[in-house]
């Protein structure tokens, strides 16, 4: 691609607008995370800078989200002994995405079932809403999540700071107030940080503030982690780098649908990697593909690696200079911030149709919130994804075994022509069909054997046909296999025919077919009609 100046104003004037909407974000992330308004913008800085240089995706921006905010809060509280251990799984978390994307696998990365995607964006948004209320009313935030602030609450709400709630209320009205010809010059988030800092440093400044951040460049962190770290930080950290990854390529999809490029999936996940390894050496917090200022970043023009890195490069600008900006802002107004964003992350669209959903895929999406909300992020994860598995199964032994026709068929039509078997009554079938189309899984072999069992102990002879199995999997073919024990069990004589490579060579590989002689294993239905009827004569 040809790079012209316009392409340059274009690429600067979205980082511009990116930036705008990722610095109060960053700062409330950080304070969500439980790291620091401070390890938010190292964040920004870290995977910003390297995402946008080393990523697969044009003018994507990687910024500390809520989603890895809460991810970050749960490795802080429950998986760290200290702020050394969790900045030690952020960095193992970016070495893991750097080794899916190297593997190849970054393509599966975001296959995560929209159910388990939905119940936990919902279940971050309740949970910034319910963090967020100790804040509103000028209470510090409390440990243990949502089920923490709940219990802090009767004595916050004793305690409650009037100037806090003024402030919130003000920059709350701002944020959903605010103009859409207004936002282009200046957007709702922004506009309530500004004005809610000013309020509070000119009317009320009895309400708590962030405080001192440091200034200056971040410190460079090389902690050494002992064999029992590693052991025990290896879950979070993989939970860490699937979620990063997740939400990263959802991110990366939504810019390709824009830009109309093609993103390299496995590119973007070693950019991403090395941004959090970088984060976590420097103290920030973990960041992943950015949509919302993704979106913005494209629509202001931004089209290239340019883009993606001028919000970090500007955030990095404003910190060495900014500090004394920073830290008189209320906490009132971060909480009014992340209570919007926490509102609009809650998937309401689904929501209001879960009387339409399918109760099965309902359960999904509610476990994984409530599991999110009221347990554990990391335990909501993993138990929704195997629940949505079980669905899933569930919902392929369905399909497949439509796919499987079993009949009896009768001598007067499937023997016409054939001399010998005139001695057979009118409603006489001795040979049954049992027809396999399509693929067969481990969600449908056990339903195999008693959907077709039964039938082959009514016929002397069966005929199995695969001229339209497309697939069978080595689960499918010991089942086959306890069919012929079936058929021998009975002395059901077996047939089989339209045996293609593919299922040829699964059934082979595990010795399925050491019963059936070699000549009862032909081409067509026809070979198989001929086959039939000299064992039924004999």
């Amino acid at each position: 691609m040809n790079y012209s100046f316009d392409n340059l104003r274009g690429d600067i004037y979205g980082g511009i607008t990116a930036t705008a909407v990722a610095l109060p974000a960053a700062l409330a992330y950080g304070l969500v995370s439980g790291l620091g308004p401070a390890a938010g913008l190292y964040g920004a800085i870290a995977v910003g800078f390297f995402a946008g240089m080393f990523g697969g995706t044009r003018a994507q921006v990687s910024c500390p989200s809520a989603a890895m905010a809460v991810v970050t809060a749960v490795i802080v509280a429950n998986h760290a002994a200290s702020l050394t251990e969790a900045l030690m799984i952020v960095v193992m978390g970016g070495c893991l995405q750097v080794l899916l994307g190297l593997s190849g696998v970054g393509r599966y990365a975001a296959h995560t079932p929209y159910m388990v995607i939905s119940g936990f964006n919902s279940g971050i948004g309740v949970i910034i809403i319910l963090i967020q209320l100790l804040p509103f009313l000028g209470s510090p935030v409390a440990p243990g999540g949502a089920v923490g602030a709940l219990r802090g609450l009767p004595e916050a709400l004793t305690q409650a700071n009037v100037s806090a709630i003024a402030i919130f209320a003000a920059t709350l009205a701002i944020c959903l107030l605010w103009r859409r010809r207004l936002a282009k010059l200046m957007p709702p988030a922004v506009a309530g940080l500004v004005l809610g800092t000013l309020m509070g440093a000119v009317w009320l400044p009895e309400a708590p503030v962030i405080g001192p951040i440091p200034a200056g460049l971040p410190e460079l962190h090389l902690p050494v982690p002992s064999a029992a770290m590693l052991v025990s930080s290896m879950e979070p950290a993989i939970i860490l780098a699937l979620f990063a990854s997740m939400r990263t390529l959802i991110t990366s999809l939504v810019a390709d649908s824009f830009t109309g490029a093609r993103h390299d999936p496995n590119r973007e996940l070693v950019g991403q990697g090395i941004g959090n390894v970088a984060a976590g050496l420097i103290g920030g917090m973990p960041a992943a593909g950015a949509t919302q200022l993704t979106v913005a970043n494209i629509l202001s023009g931004g089209r290239s690696r340019v883009s993606s890195v001028v919000p970090s490069l500007l955030i990095l600008a404003l910190m060495l200079g900014m500090a004394p900006l920073v830290e008189p802002i209320p906490l009132a107004v971060l909480a009014a911030i992340l209570m919007r964003i926490g509102w609009r992350i809650i998937d309401w669209r689904l929501l209001v149709r879960a009387h339409r959903i399918p109760r099965r895929h309902l359960a999904v999406m509610m476990a994984t919130m409530g599991l999110t909300v009221f347990i554990d992020l990391i335990t909501a994860v993993a138990i929704g994804l195997i629940v949505a598995g079980l669905v899933r199964a569930r919902q392929l032994e369905y399909l497949e075994l439509d796919n499987v026709i079993s009949v009896p068929l009768l001598d007067r039509t499937f023997f016409a022509g054939y001399t010998g078997m005139a001695q057979a009554g009118p409603h006489s079938a001795r040979v049954g069909l049992v027809v396999l189309r399509g693929r067969f899984t481990a969600a449908s072999s056990p339903e195999l054997v008693s959907v077709i069992g039964a039938d082959i102990r009514d016929h002397e002879v069966v005929i199995f046909d695969f001229s339209d199995t497309t697939y069978l999997s080595h689960s499918a073919a010991v089942v086959i296999e306890r069919l012929l024990d079936t058929a021998a069990a009975t002395q059901t004589e077996v047939v089989v025919t339209g045996l293609t490579d593919p299922v040829a060579n699964n059934l082979r590989a595990l010795d399925v077919l050491r019963r059936v002689p070699r000549d009862r294993i032909v081409g067509t239905m026809d070979d198989a009609r001929q086959v039939a009827a000299g064992l039924l004569e004999g």
